[in-house]
């Protein structure tokens, strides 16, 4: 896929106030700090779309670009765990979740995943919960520019192992910002989900 244009169309900060379009949407999200403005940047070929920041939490609303006057990349707010007494839970902005649950043109979503880390409960949980809105999904290994190809697909391996047994696999891709690795073959991937959604609407 030719990225010709990428245009920033609106900040949603709730469901009702997204746009009101029948453009399919691919949403990106994930853990703070995890590099996805970095990635949208370059999928956009476009150095400052989306806004990078060294502070967790930037995103914090909705964010809607159409992208060749087709689809919608959409740039969700990440999740992380809040202190709630002396326990931890997941906390993720409720938006995104009646966003993810109840978005009807919503195609795809992409879930971000350092490549350098083991398994984090958070994601694991998170995917938990994204598998029951019935939403397709695939994972985006980021920051792989940082180790080895041998360590990056150790650490997929092993992230892969610890999703729920019976599951089918995931489409798992690589990303890196820095090297631009990954470029091709995510907007391959939404390609290919636009084409599917076009034949199951034919």
């Amino acid at each position: 896929m030719k990225i010709v244009s990428v245009e920033f169309e609106v900040s949603a900060p709730e469901l009702r106030a997204c746009p009101a379009w029948a453009l399919p949407e691919f949403a990106f999200i994930g853990r703070s700090n995890v590099g996805k403005s970095s990635l949208i940047n370059l999928l956009a070929a476009r150095r400052d779309l989306a806004k990078v920041s060294d502070l967790p939490g930037k995103t914090k609303l909705i964010n809607f670009f159409v992208v060749n006057g087709a689809w919608s990349l959409v740039d969700l707010p990440g999740y992380g765990y809040a202190e709630v007494g002396r326990q931890r839970r997941m906390e993720f902005n409720t938006a995104v979740a009646d966003y993810l649950a109840g978005r009807r043109n919503l195609r795809g979503v992409y879930v971000l995943i350092d490549s350098r880390l083991p398994p984090q409960a958070i994601d694991l949980d998170f995917l938990q919960w994204l598998e029951g809105t019935g939403v397709p999904w695939g994972l985006i290994f980021t920051k792989t520019d940082k180790q080895s190809d041998a360590k990056t697909a150790s650490a997929i391996a092993q992230f892969l192992a610890a999703l729920p047994a019976g599951r089918a696999v995931p489409e798992v891709l690589r990303s890196s910002s820095e090297t631009k690795r990954g470029r091709g073959e995510i907007l391959a991937s939404i390609g290919r989900r636009l084409a599917e959604a076009g034949r199951a609407a034919g």
